[in-house]
């Protein structure tokens, strides 16, 4: 029986031996020991796919000496640390040659500064408590970027020996972290998507146009004897633009603490807490908090905001807009705007010449601080209807604006409710205020007190007048806000006895998701389409077929519309077989029940579907690449005695699963018929003589632009048309903005901002001509574009970073001639695109106070040709004869 005791307590003992530490909560330190670790942390930035060699980044290494100083009697996981650093190096991560290295012959003193070097070896003390960094301890007067080096050194000493997810705070904010324990060795990851820091940014609303990341942060433990063996970490961040994933930057920054020695040490310090016991060890040491501070970024010798303007105005003047030097300096001068006081941005506003302030509004405007708004509005009169070109450039860019605020929808209210000197800047602000409400409900905003303000406004906006403008510019705001509550009005509009309010509402209901469009929106859809109820423009029609086919339609609803060709006017008879035709040769959605349909021959037939006329609707690619998408298509509807009825041009792109409508340029005309003494198709007889063109961009509606209005208006211009285009959209807009600061767990802290700019020209044109019988319509488009990435580490002492862009200059034609001599009247369509420029470049760079810097560039240029997009074997033909018959 005894030597079973024995034998029994022999295990026991030698079980306890194995486990010790295997119930401690985190590392635990042995009193009157000195734990002497090597440290070295780095950081890189490069090209996602960039390697360590070729990087831009350095490295700071270290001795760092950790001894226990308290532990409370009654728990022996709450530990007070202390922490000295020592014997710090700074050098380059990969090896360069001497004319390469910035730190060549410098000295540790010498980089940091006697100060900053005497507190960052200065001891400071860490409160561990289960294995978690409680409190931080060291002197309020250091330096931010020492304290967060200190903190990136404590992070390393933080962790649990059991398995699982907990909520920590550390250098990096506070983050949800998984544990994985497993034969003396922790896994600790931590999900950087969750860290919840005080320094935040912002990032563009329109996905398609935006900056997506990739982040990852391991640190492997290797534990001995209840304490820390090793730790590396690495932690890295790549960000990339959605719409081309090769232009991105990538962050790596690892951390290595490796024990080296263990010597005799300080015995524990007696006291009854922490605080009473740093108090009595060192009266300057103060729990400063273990979140990383912000760090102040000097910049010595940099330019002010009018200086920069001086040295970059020129590129902003009318002439250099269809270049990409353009969009390149709109983007540097909004940067330092962003940190320009309202006072020196109106400096600049004043200053400017006539020709470039539109481009320096929209730049102003652009900027999106407190400084700049108020800048804007104490800059602008909009009682003063000559100032109409810079308050419509300042409202457009408020449309398009990267991450709007309820205050800058609340100086727009203002605005509206006062005094008004144009008529077109009172709808503009009214229709750009339905843009913005639209972007503050994408990010949660929706119960916002002006969003609900506004949203009221112009919900109530249509029933509450009978002015048609007005009653136009409330669906115009509706359309832009693509609020749901809105769904059932445009409904009621899409039936009304006014065309322009129904095509206003079907265009805007095919915007919407489809799972919003309910069963009784879709019944009045098909109710303007198969005009049960009364008689409808032809275009109204078209517009609600298009509804019909892009809502998810029934086998029904799909037939109902099939078997209505055949009976309906001409010209929307071939529009609607070359609809059909486009929706199965571009396998759109409703493709699969259309096929279907078809099957039956009462509704599909060669008496159907051999119409003639010369309206057409085709799709097409612009466009494809592994990271994006760009589709074209063209709707052309005429008139039954050839004269355009409806031009509808839009350009789509797509990117991960997000859509964006970057462009819809619609031309219209109607009640022509009497320049040609023609007859006008039914439902259009009393229709007053208008052409107008019409515009989206990036999502936003903007306010239609009108040719001509009444017989006498038209006649005018017909006599005096000098067949120059008439310009819509004319400006720069910032496409992309992504300000993003990304805390190290190492201390370090790095700055990405992405942008993207775009210098912009759409203008449209109209020519009739009686005596060659011949109509010629056009939409131009040119634009540069330039979109910039900057990563920065920049510490007091080393700044290192890198910048990746690419830019391009492109023009879009999109040219209609008809002659209408004869019938079915010859139309041809013609979409050019001309040869262009694209570059793309890569920098890299490291620098010091002193000046010293290393700089590495790479690029290419490369002239891509240009080509004329095709359109359907029909329309080629037409050309042919369009262009035979000129000679």
């Amino acid at each position: 029986m005894l030597a079973l005791f024995v034998l029994l307590l022999c295990m026991t003992s030698s079980f306890s031996a194995s486990n010790r530490g295997a119930g401690a909560a985190g590392p635990r330190l042995n009193n009157d020991r000195l734990y002497k670790f090597s440290y070295t942390t780095e950081v890189l930035v490069d090209r996602a796919k960039g390697s360590k060699d070729g990087s831009a980044g350095y490295r700071i290494s270290s001795d760092v000496d950790v001894n226990l100083v308290w532990r409370d009697p009654s728990s022996k996981d709450d530990q007070l640390i202390q922490l000295v650093i020592s014997n710090v190096k700074i050098k380059n991560v990969a090896p360069r040659s001497a004319k390469k290295n910035i730190f060549h012959g410098a000295t540790t003193q010498s980089l940091l500064g006697e100060k900053k070097l005497a507190a960052l070896e200065r001891p400071f003390m860490v409160h561990l408590k289960n294995g978690k960094v409680s409190s931080f301890y060291c002197y309020k007067a250091e330096p931010a970027s020492i304290k967060n080096l200190k903190r990136g050194v404590a992070s390393l000493l933080q962790v649990q020996c059991r398995s699982g997810k907990v909520i920590e705070n550390d250098v990096s904010g506070r983050c949800t972290v998984e544990y994985k324990a497993a034969q003396g060795q922790v896994t600790r990851t931590k999900a950087l998507e969750t860290c919840k820091t005080a320094e935040t940014g912002f990032t563009t609303y329109i996905q398609v146009l935006g900056v997506s990341g990739e982040s990852s942060s391991v640190t492997v433990f290797t534990l001995e004897d209840g304490f820390i063996k090793s730790a590396i970490a690495k932690e890295t961040h790549i960000l990339a633009v959605n719409a081309r994933r090769t232009t991105a930057a990538k962050i790596v920054s690892r951390q290595s603490l490796t024990l080296v020695a263990i010597e005799a040490g300080p015995f524990e310090a007696a006291g009854k807490n922490v605080a009473s016991v740093v108090k009595s060890l060192d009266e300057k040491l103060f729990a400063v908090g273990v979140a990383a501070e912000k760090v102040k970024s000097q910049c010595k010798g940099c330019q002010s905001l009018f200086e920069h303007w001086q040295a970059v105005q020129k590129q902003f003047e009318p002439d250099s807009l269809s270049k990409a030097i353009a969009p390149r300096s709109f983007l540097a001068l909004i940067q330092s705007i962003r940190k320009a006081s309202k006072d020196e941005i109106l400096q600049v506003l004043k200053r400017s010449s006539k020709t470039a302030l539109p481009q320096v509004v929209d730049a102003v405007t652009s900027s999106q601080t407190p400084d700049s708004l108020d800048a804007m509005l104490q800059f602008l009169n909009f009682a003063d209807p000559k100032g109409l070109v810079l308050q419509e450039r300042f409202l457009y860019a408020c449309g398009f604006a990267s991450h709007p605020n309820e205050r800058m929808l609340q100086a727009l209210v203002d605005i509206s409710k006062g005094k008004i000197g144009s008529k077109d800047i009172k709808e503009s602000v009214v229709i750009i205020m339905g843009a913005i409400v639209h972007k503050l409900c994408q990010k949660g905003g929706c119960e916002l007190p002006t969003v609900v303000e506004v949203k009221k406004m112009i919900l109530e906006g249509p029933d509450s007048t009978q002015v048609v403008s007005d009653i136009q510019m409330y669906l115009l705001a509706l359309k832009n806000s693509l609020l749901p509550e809105a769904i059932p009005l445009f409904s009621k509009y899409a039936e009304s006895e006014v065309g322009a309010y129904c095509t206003i509402s079907l265009t805007a209901l095919q915007r919407y998701d489809v799972a919003l469009i309910t069963d009784e929106v879709k019944q009045t859809v098909n109710r303007v389409y198969h005009q049960n109820r009364r008689v409808y423009e032809k275009n109204v029609r078209a517009a609600a077929a298009d509804v019909v086919f892009s809502s998810n339609p029934s086998y029904m609803e799909v037939k109902n519309v099939l078997l209505s060709i055949g009976n309906l006017p001409k010209e929307l008879n071939k529009y609607m077989l070359s609809k059909v035709k486009d929706i199965l040769h571009f396998e759109m959605p409703a493709s699969k029940i259309l096929r279907q349909a078809m099957k039956d021959m009462i509704s599909h037939n060669y008496d159907r579907f051999s119409k003639v006329g010369s309206s057409s609707a085709f799709s097409g690619f612009m466009a494809r690449t592994a990271d994006a998408t760009t589709t074209y298509s063209l709707d052309i509807l005429y008139s039954g005695s050839g004269v355009l009825r409806r031009s509808n041009m839009n350009i789509y792109g797509a990117s991960n699963g997000a859509l964006l409508h970057g462009l819809q340029v619609a031309i219209e005309a109607q009640g022509m018929e009497s320049l040609i003494a023609a007859k006008p198709d039914e439902g259009e007889e009393d229709l007053e003589s208008f052409a107008g063109m019409s515009a989206l961009l990036f999502d936003v509606q903007l306010r239609p632009v009108t040719f001509f209005k009444g017989y006498s208006d038209l006649m005018s211009k017909m006599f005096s048309m000098s067949g120059e285009p008439m310009n819509v959209v004319k400006g720069l807009i910032l496409l992309t903005d992504h300000s993003q600061v990304i805390q190290l767990q190492s201390g370090l802290k790095a700055n990405a901002e992405f942008q993207g700019g775009l210098a912009i020209d759409i203008s449209g044109g109209m020519e009739v001509s009686l005596w060659y019988r011949e109509s010629k319509t056009s939409v131009n488009n040119r634009g540069a574009m330039v979109v910039t990435g900057n990563v920065t580490v920049d510490m007091d002492f080393v700044r290192t970073g890198m910048e990746v862009s690419f830019e391009t200059e492109a023009s879009l034609d999109f040219i209609t001639t008809v002659q209408f001599s004869e019938y079915p009247f010859l139309v041809c369509m013609q979409m050019d695109k001309t040869t262009f420029p694209f570059s793309e470049s890569l920098t890299k760079y490291e620098s010091l106070p002193s000046g010293k810097s290393y700089v590495s560039r790479r690029g290419h240029k490369q002239l891509l040709p240009g080509s004329e997009f095709p359109l359907h074997q029909e329309n080629s033909n037409m050309c042919k004869r369009v262009f035979d018959s000129d000679w």
